[in-house]
């Protein structure tokens, strides 16, 4: 009987890529996966700001409503401002994020919402480095 050698190089060679490509993989998984929990646990604190000034927003209307409920002026409640139009505007902020309420007093309804704006501070990111700035 005859016997045939086994030609082991081609074999380990094509282990050795598949050992490569197999460890690459799971490192770039890795990252992504990690990237993507940052990425994810921004979004919620954005979301959880947002509800956050969504809820005093409608404390606030709230309160408006059962001062004019009880026949106080809304004007008189404190940290609001009044314009020459007679809007009552009103700022929340927190953290990074404002919410701007503007209500106007109607004899028919009691108030109404004429401005309801959620705005975040923002600004650019200068940690790019030495890069070229076109000029």
């Amino acid at each position: 009987m005859r016997h045939i050698p086994i030609k082991l190089g081609p074999l380990a060679l094509l282990l050795a890529v598949i050992s490569i490509c197999m460890t690459t993989l799971g490192i770039l998984t890795f990252t992504t996966a990690r990237a993507d929990l940052v990425m994810a646990e921004k979004y919620a604190a954005t979301v959880r700001n947002r509800y956050e000034l969504e809820y005093q927003g409608q404390s606030f209307l709230r309160t408006v409503g059962d001062m004019l409920a009880e026949g106080t002026n809304a004007g008189d409640i404190s940290g609001t401002e009044t314009d020459e139009n007679g809007v009552i505007w009103k700022t929340i902020v927190q953290d990074d994020s404002k919410l701007v309420i503007g209500i106007l007093p109607d004899p028919e309804t009691g108030y109404k919402v004429v401005s309801w704006r959620l705005l975040r501070e923002w600004s650019a990111d200068e940690s790019m480095g030495d890069l070229w700035d076109g000029e």
